[in-house]
């Protein structure tokens, strides 16, 4: 029987793409045991109503505290801009959202201008408008739905020649405006950094939320006693997945105590 500390983080996202918050989460935390839920199915999230996405959203969570989780990730920017204020209202458990990491690039940016690489989903949510609200006015803002993305790697098409045409048509225009920072505004996009930084070069940071949301999750487990202080260092992460586990296995082949599984869901 395993006490609540030992019970597993739980994460979900539309896809695959959340595995690479899954992967800052590991690394910050190896002692504890993961859970994952990937809704490849469903994928991507950002084309979908919002009510759509609250109610995938709603699923997501009551699988994963059906399955013991004692804190869930929200690794999908889609889905939280969207249905975190609903679950956190709904659902007696911590939850972790993520958003695009604006902030230090506003604070950061030596041009004044700065690029945004989302999906619609998060683009046109509400929680996305108050964040940019409160920037500096003078930060010129450059959104780019970047459609078609999550599909292509949620098909192993991550070095696809359809993928380098889309990511120059979508960042080109950014750079043209002198942008200096770009921000990566979906959980997928991560896996894109090696093309994007050949398209940008060295004079562009490119920003994620990993690293952000792993210390997040760690500083919420330590305040609410739940960081996993089992004597048994043998841990446990298990992915679901509900399409092909193919590109999934290959995302996480170099982390052998894992256990891919594929969900009717």
């Amino acid at each position: 029987m395993k006490t609540i500390t030992q019970q597993p983080i739980g994460i979900f996202d539309s896809g695959i793409g959340g595995t690479s918050i899954w992967k800052e989460i590991h690394q910050l935390l190896p002692e504890e045991n993961t859970i994952y839920l990937s809704d490849s199915k469903n994928a991507p999230y950002g084309q979908k109503s919002t009510q759509e996405i609250v109610d995938l959203s709603i699923k997501n969570t009551e699988f994963l505290i059906n399955n013991g989780a004692k804190i869930i990730v929200v690794a999908c920017n889609t889905a939280t801009t969207n249905a975190i204020q609903y679950l956190r209202r709904n659902y007696n458990i911590p939850f972790i959202g993520i958003e695009p990491a604006i902030k230090p690039a506003s604070l950061n940016t030596k041009t004044g201008t700065i690029g945004i690489l989302a999906t619609k989903g998060t683009l046109n949510s509400i929680l996305f408008e108050e964040t940019t609200s409160n920037l500096n006015e003078e930060i010129n803002i450059i959104e780019q739905v970047g459609e078609g993305l999550v599909e292509l790697i949620e098909n192993g098409k991550i070095y696809s020649e359809e993928m380098t045409f889309l990511l120059k048509r979508y960042i080109n225009p950014m750079l043209e405006q002198k942008c200096d920072y770009i921000v990566l505004g979906c959980t997928h996009y991560p896996y894109l950094l090696p093309q994007i930084q050949k398209i940008t070069g060295d004079n562009v940071k490119i920003i994620d939320s990993g690293e952000a949301v792993a210390k997040q999750v760690k500083s919420i487990l330590l305040q609410r006693d739940l960081l996993n202080n089992s004597s048994n260092k043998q841990t446990n992460n298990i992915f679901y997945i509900n399409k092909d586990t193919s590109v999934l296995e290959a995302m996480l082949k170099d982390y052998k105590n894992s256990e891919i599984s594929y969900l009717d869901f």
